[in-house]
């Protein structure tokens, strides 16, 4: 694939990111968000991006529908959005999908790959493991406020591995430092034990990371949903070892100070990701049959919460 056509589906706060590191190295990029009055604001404005990178980068196409860009025929897609809209994201996308197309999920949580994979096929999906945490401060324009590189990268196939190298190069030249690695699910793994544990944890105490580990109640229910998932990642085939947990905590040390993503979901009375963050160790437990009593029981908190507002 000489020719990249990229396009970047979903301009929130991680979107944003990714799509200004790809508008640097080609400012052809296409984006795509329907949020109303966003395209007006990032086609004047661009996207703006402060903190532990720093970029301004001018917008030259921004679509408000997937199937809108469809002529522009794009063949590097990264889906960005909430975890719950990948599956009528993916549905768009057979509008203008093409064989060769490349689709990289981006998301936070378990299985996001796999759903690309079921829809086109192993040989069009590809998986990031991003490491920087974002903040969005209005349209197109977000703040990082931390960044531990590299992200990681990943394809189904060995025989994207050509394709997969390439995309790393594009990002680390565009500053997001980017490694290819043979098995990504071990690095989602890695990051989403300390993801799904604490995002439950934390949206339902409103405490932030650092806050819910030194707590001893809240301590407590971690350090028994750490075994827990642990345990199912052993079962998937993923066995982390005895040194995972202490190398967790020095890296939630480093991020504790935030509050995880899920807090703004319940804060702000919109959708958490619950589905593809507890709720998936749940269903993966119950697969393997390795019990998740814990999980299972901050995952139905964060459901009972949720409905209380979304109804």
């Amino acid at each position: 694939m000489d020719d990249l056509r990229i396009a970047v589906v979903g301009i929130g706060a991680t979107g944003a990111v990714l799509a200004a590191a790809l508008l640097k190295q080609n400012p052809e990029t296409i984006l795509v968000d329907p949020r109303p009055g966003l395209a007006g604001e990032v086609r004047k404005n661009g996207l703006k991006i402060s903190g532990e990178l720093a970029y301004h980068v001018p917008v030259r196409h921004f679509f408000e529908r997937i199937e809108e860009m469809k002529d522009r025929r794009p063949n590097l897609i990264f889906v960005s959005t909430k975890t719950f809209h990948l599956p009528s994201v993916l549905e768009a996308l057979k509008e203008v999908f093409e064989d060769g197309t490349k689709i990289v999920s981006t998301h936070n949580g378990l299985g996001t790959e796999d759903l690309i994979a079921e829809a086109f096929g192993g040989e069009a999906a590809f998986r990031m493991s991003l490491n920087f945490g974002v903040s969005l401060k209005g349209p197109g324009e977000v703040a990082i406020a931390f960044f531990n590189r590299p992200n990681h990268l990943g394809g189904m196939i060995s025989e994207n591995r050509e394709m997969g190298l390439r995309i790393a190069e594009v990002f680390s030249a565009g500053g997001l430092d980017t490694e290819f690695v043979d098995d990504i699910k071990l690095y989602v793994w890695k990051k989403m034990i300390m993801k799904c544990t604490m995002s439950s944890i934390c949206a339902v105490t409103d405490k932030t990371i650092e806050e819910a580990l030194t707590f001893p109640p809240t301590r407590e229910i971690a350090d028994a949903c750490f075994q827990e998932v642990l345990a199912v990642a052993k079962a998937k085939g993923y066995d982390l070892g005895e040194d995972y947990l202490a190398q967790a905590m020095v890296y939630l040390k480093k991020v504790g100070i935030h509050k995880d993503s899920m807090c703004f979901d319940i804060a702000n009375k919109t959708r958490t990701e619950i589905d593809y963050l507890g709720g998936k160790v749940v269903d993966y437990g119950r697969e393997t049959g390795v019990p998740t009593p814990c999980y299972a029981t901050m995952a139905n908190l964060v459901k009972a919460v949720e409905d209380k507002y979304l109804g």
